[in-house]
Parts: C-alpha cells; sequence; structure tokens
C-alpha cells in the first residue's frame, strides 16, 4: 500500500473536505480574467461547491440527477461539478465545439436534468434545441453579457443568483451541506465522461469518485508532485484528460490549477504560469514543435548555425537520457554547453523551463517527436489508456522512455495481451459500465477485464507497445500486415505535415491523404516568393509538392518492410475539421467516416493512370452554413516503390 491509499475511501467532496482541513490557505485555483489573476484558496474553493450545491438543490436538483457542463476551462465549471457531486447528482462534460443537434442527442441519451454553460454562445446552442429536451429544467449561465433579454425566462437562472439561494438555504439549515457530503460513497457514479466517438455517437461513460482519486494516487507514485507545483488546465473539461487532472491528481496532491484567460491566450498564458507539470494530447506537442522550428527559421543566422548544431548533441544526449545510462564526458559537455546556449533560453521563451514532466496522451506520438523532446529538454513522457479506465493505465518512467513503447503499468494495474494481440487492463480505475448501455458494458468488461479495442504486446523490458486499433490495423492484398497509424506519425513528424491519412487495407500498396500544415508551409512558401491566397490554393502549387514528395521519400527510406512504402499521395484540399465530423473532439481521425467522404479521391489514389480529377469540395462553417467549389486535385506516384 502507498502512503495515499487512504484517500481512496473519500468521494470527491470529501476529499476537497479534507484539503480544506490541512491547508486551508494555500491556493487552490488560479484563474487569468481582464489580465489579471485571481486566487481561490481551497477554503475558497470549498466555499463556492457548498454554494452550488445548495443552489442546486434548492432549484430541484438532488440524487440521482445529471447536470451538463458546456465551458471553457473557467473555476465554476469546477464548483458546478463537484457542487453537484455533493447532492448526489452526476456531472457530464459536453464540447464547447459540439453543434446544437448534437448537444441535444447527447442530453436526451443522459437525460440531464440542468446545464451549465458559460457564456452566451453556448446558451444558445441549448436554446436552439429547447423543444428536444423538455427534461432539462435549468439553464445556469456564468457570463451574464448579452443575457439580459433571457433572464425574463425563469428556465434561465444567473449563476450569482444560484450562489444567493446556496447562501439562503445555507443560513436557514447550516448541517445541510455537511450531511450531504457525508452520504457520498467512493464507488458512487459521480461523472458521465464522453467516449471519442470515433464509430458514431459517444457513449456516457460512467466514472467513480475512486476511479479518479486512485488514478490520482497512483500516477504520483510514479512521478510525486509538490502542493506548490502548477498545473495549466487548458484541455477540453469534456475529455478524460482534463478530468484526470482536475479531479484526481489535483485533488490526491493540493497542486494548483491555472486557468488561462481564453482558449486564444493559453499558450502566451503558459509563459507567465511556468507549469511544473502538463499534460496534453499530441496535437499540442506537434504545435509547439512548429512554433519552435519557426522561431528558429525567423533568428539570426549564427542562432540557427548553433541550433543545428547544438540539437544534434541534444539528440545523441537524449538516448542516453531516456535509457538512465551514463553519457560519455564529451557529449555530457557539449550538451551542457549546448542547453545553457541555445536549448535553454528557447524552452524559456515558450513557457517550459520549470516543466519537470509533461505527458501526452489521447493518440499516438511518434518516436522522433518523443526524442526531439528530450533533445531540447523537455522531459515528454507518453502514457496511454482509455476514457474507461480514468485516461491513465500505462506511463513511461524517468530514466525509462522508449520512444516506440507507452511504459509499463500504473502501481495496481494488472495487463495481458488477448490471443487476438487485443490489450486487456484490470484496476481501480475501471469504470463500472456505459450509462444506459448495458450491452456495451458487458462486452467492454468481458471477463472482469478491461477490452481497449488497441492490438499491443509487451516487449522484453516490460513496456507496452500499442500496435493499433484492432479494428484499423490493415493487411494488404497479399496478407502482409502494416498499421496505418506508424506510417502517419512517421510522416506527421515533418514540420510541413499537419495530417496524414494512409490506406491499403485489401491493395496493392499504400496510399494516403495528406494535410500540410498552413503555418509552415505558408511561411516555406513566402521565403521563396511562392504567393498563394487560400489553403486549397497553397496546397494545390507544384512547389509544395515536391517539398512533401521530399518528406514521403524519406518515410520510405526509413520503412523497415517494402509493404510499408508509401506509393501514391494527394494533397487534400482542405484541412480536416471537427465540425465536419472528420475527426473525433480530441483529434483523432474518423477513418472510416473520411474515408467514404473522399471515396472519390481514394478511387483516383488506386488509378495510377489518374494524375489529375476535378472535384467538388464540400465546406461546413461554425454557423452551421456550407458551401461548394471546384478544386482540381494531382496525384503523385513515389519513385522506387
Amino acid at each position: 500500500m502507498s502512503k495515499n491509499d487512504h484517500l481512496l475511501e473519500y468521494s470527491i467532496p470529501q476529499l476537497l473536505r479534507w484539503r480544506v482541513k490541512s491547508t486551508p490557505k494555500r491556493p487552490a485555483l488560479r484563474e487569468k480574467d481582464f489580465g489579471i489573476w485571481n486566487t481561490y484558496t481551497w477554503e475558497d474553493y470549498y466555499s463556492h461547491v457548498r454554494r452550488t450545491a445548495l443552489g442546486l438543490k434548492t432549484i430541484g436538483l438532488g440524487k440521482g440527477d445529471t447536470v451538463a457542463i458546456i465551458s471553457d476551462n473557467i473555476p465554476e465549471l469546477l464548483f458546478v461539478a463537484i457542487g453537484a457531486h455533493s447532492i448526489g447528482a452526476i456531472s457530464a462534460g459536453i464540447y464547447q465545439t459540439s453543434m446544437p443537434d448534437e448537444i441535444a442527442q447527447i442530453l436526451q441519451y443522459l437525460k440531464v436534468s440542468a446545464v451549465f454553460c458559460d457564456n452566451q454562445e453556448q446558451v444558445d446552442k441549448v436554446l436552439e434545441v429547447r423543444k428536444k429536451i423538455p427534461d432539462v429544467k435549468k439553464v445556469i449561465f456564468e457570463d451574464p453579457r448579452g443575457m439580459r433579454e433571457y433572464m425574463k425566462d425563469d428556465w434561465f437562472i444567473d449563476i450569482a443568483d444560484l450562489y444567493k439561494k446556496g447562501d439562503k438555504e445555507y443560513e436557514k439549515n447550516p448541517d445541510l451541506f455537511e450531511t450531504l457530503v457525508d452520504q457520498g460513497k467512493p464507488d458512487d457514479v459521480c461523472h458521465l465522461c464522453l467516449t471519442s466517438g470515433t464509430t458514431g455517437l459517444p457513449k456516457g461513460t460512467m466514472m467513480t469518485h475512486k476511479n479518479y482519486i486512485n488514478m490520482g494516487v497512483k500516477i504520483t507514485e510514479v512521478d510525486p508532485l509538490q502542493q506548490t507545483d502548477e498545473y495549466v488546465s487548458f484541455l477540453p473539461f469534456a475529455w478524460i484528460g482534463e478530468q484526470m487532472n482536475s479531479f484526481g491528481i489535483a485533488m490526491a496532491t493540493g497542486i494548483t490549477i491555472n486557468f488561462p484567460e481564453s482558449v486564444e491566450t493559453a499558450m502566451s498564458d503558459l509563459k507567465e504560469i511556468g507549469p511544473h507539470f502538463m499534460f496534453g494530447a499530441p496535437r499540442i506537442y506537434e504545435t509547439i514543435r512548429s512554433e519552435i522550428w519557426l522561431k528558429i527559421d525567423q533568428s539570426y543566422w549564427l542562432n540557427k548555425l548553433f541550433y543545428n548544431y547544438f540539437i544534434k548533441v541534444g539528440l545523441k544526449a537524449a538516448d542516453y537520457k531516456m535509457t538512465g545510462k551514463s553519457m560519455p564526458p564529451g557529449l555530457k559537455i557539449k550538451s551542457w554547453l549546448g542547453t545553457q546556449m541555445v536549448l535553454r533560453p528557447l524552452i524559456n521563451q515558450i513557457g517550459l523551463l520549470r516543466l519537470r514532466r509533461a505527458y501526452t496522451g489521447g493518440a499516438a506520438l511518434g518516436p522522433e517527436l518523443f526524442t526531439f523532446y528530450q533533445a531540447i529538454g523537455v522531459n515528454l513522457k507518453q502514457i496511454y489508456g482509455q476514457t474507461e479506465i480514468t485516461g491513465i493505465a500505462y506511463m513511461h518512467r524517468d530514466g525509462d522512455v522508449r520512444p516506440e513503447t507507452v511504459g509499463k503499468p500504473l502501481p495496481g494495474t494488472e495487463c495481458k495481451i488477448a490471443e487476438d494481440g487485443e490489450i486487456l487492463s484490470k484496476s481501480l480505475s475501471v469504470s463500472p459500465g456505459y450509462y444506459d448501455l448495458p450491452e456495451k458494458s458487458k462486452e467492454a468488461l468481458e471477463g472482469g477485464w478491461l477490452h481497449s479495442g488497441d492490438a499491443g504486446f509487451i516487449d522484453e523490458h516490460g513496456h507496452l507497445v500499442v500496435i493499433d486499433r484492432l479494428s484499423d490495423v490493415m493487411h494488404n492484398n497479399k496478407d502482409e500486415m502494416f498499421s496505418p497509424m506508424f506510417l502517419e506519425n512517421a510522416l506527421k513528424f515533418s514540420p510541413y505535415i499537419k495530417e496524414a491519412i494512409i490506406f491499403g487495407n485489401k491493395e496493392d500498396f499504400v496510399a494516403c491523404l495528406i494535410n500540410i500544415d498552413p503555418v509552415v508551409v505558408g511561411k516555406w512558401a513566402e521565403d521563396r516568393g511562392i504567393s498563394y491566397t487560400t489553403y486549397m490554393d497553397l496546397s494545390g502549387k507544384p512547389e509544395v509538392a515536391t517539398l512533401i514528395m521530399e518528406q514521403v521519400l524519406d518515410v520510405n527510406l526509413r520503412a523497415e518492410k517494402e509493404h510499408f512504402r508509401i506509393k501514391r499521395f494527394a494533397l487534400l484540399y482542405k484541412l480536416l475539421d471537427v465540425d465536419d465530423g472528420e475527426l473525433t473532439k480530441t483529434g483523432k481521425i474518423r477513418r472510416k467516416f473520411v474515408q467514404e467522404r473522399y471515396q472519390n479521391l481514394y478511387d483516383a489514389l488506386y488509378d495510377e493512370s489518374i494524375d489529375k480529377k476535378q472535384v467538388e469540395a464540400s465546406f461546413q462553417y461554425q454557423d452551421g452554413q456550407s458551401t461548394t467549389v471546384t478544386a482540381s486535385i494531382n496525384f503523385y506516384t513515389v519513385k522506387g516503390v
């Protein structure tokens, strides 16, 4: 048993109360608002949860009700979520980017009684589908701007008014809140977390207090955190990755959660905070990597010279650091010199100087990107898990980072590989199942093990290697197996490629559609005097095609087996988008949907007589409107395949 296993006896509100007794005046939450950082101590945190909980009770909510949250990351979403938990209700997160009809479907499925929105934009989405959601009793909002007319309708309530109701209830019955908190049990379902929805409407995963707290306790057994450590909350709250930090790790360790002023300012606010640990999906680290390359590209020639030299030194040193081996003296001196002269100032500009550990999960990250971050001095490590196991079940340890793996099981986590290669896991963090989906729950938890749906194996070092989704692993027409995810990650390591979709199942060869990175390729084009107007125009330039051909050739050269090599590709005329249903909310490709949507391009990739094709390109805007234009797409055959 670990020293913090006693925390598993608490519900989340009970653990929050324990934190107040331990460190009442320590900062628990910080929020940047109008350029000023405002602090909530643990005492303040608990007080706001109490006000919210009793306010929710006065508007008719109680045990068994569900409160949905559609909001950017602000302290109030935690007040509402944990306030709901305190009265025996359940919280549920919905992505802020969700469209009205999608929101209606989720609210209907989860039988939601109240919705919390941060602003008018989200309120309007709920209002648009009001007739479809008769069970929703109240819509609570945080930002009153633009909401004056809405207040004539008692369906809406300002959170400030909810607090007042809670305060009045507390004056009347000062013992009620503590009594309600005492009634909570660690195994009670407290939150419904939506799965990524790669195959359709997301499932509501039932998460318990113990699920979150166990995950927080076990990850910090491997990587301890101090109460003085800072975390930046910028991931969508609807994603398990954010919940495991705000519900699990923060409660288990007492760290401070920092909320940026907005999604748009998150990266600049990062520099002010200087976090000690951070967690993000691969796209976050790909974006930061692109920013680094742009900074170097725009720098003086001497800076470029030093960077290009010392990044090579850093890459050599990274191999030693990741495996915990002793570095040769000469390399050690060069590495130290490069860190002080170039790499340390560089990561300081990004805001990662105090970072001790960075984690990535939600999708695979290419080994090259891991090594790059380790080379510049960022201790990036892979975690692996699913929503159903509270996000993390496996992770790298310091000095044992192997970029091609996802690390070893967390303490208390069991792993085995099924006969068909599926990864199975078991721990106290495994969800009891899906809301209102008994058959799906039985299937996912068959035999008492969580069935991941991923193929993998345990290597000779005891690390888990994830090959791909079982449903995504492909075989060519000779029945030779290959992983599309592996090739996609190899392509995406190029700064010029933002996304790639690999095809080739039951086909003669591997082909792909590629999204160029508009920022990096745009800068590359400007430097060479290549003019362009739109993304479609830029992706259609022959010079850009030549540039991407070089990236594909490089991946082919490094391919271990011949059937891994890419023979044909095309540059997609638009970026893959969540709003178009091509990506999940966490950035995963919905491969089947993408292939069906671009079937005409897929067919042309496998017809080697086609070099160019006219297509009708459809675009969906955030307001729901769409437009169609004609585009000319070129298809390229790679030499030597």
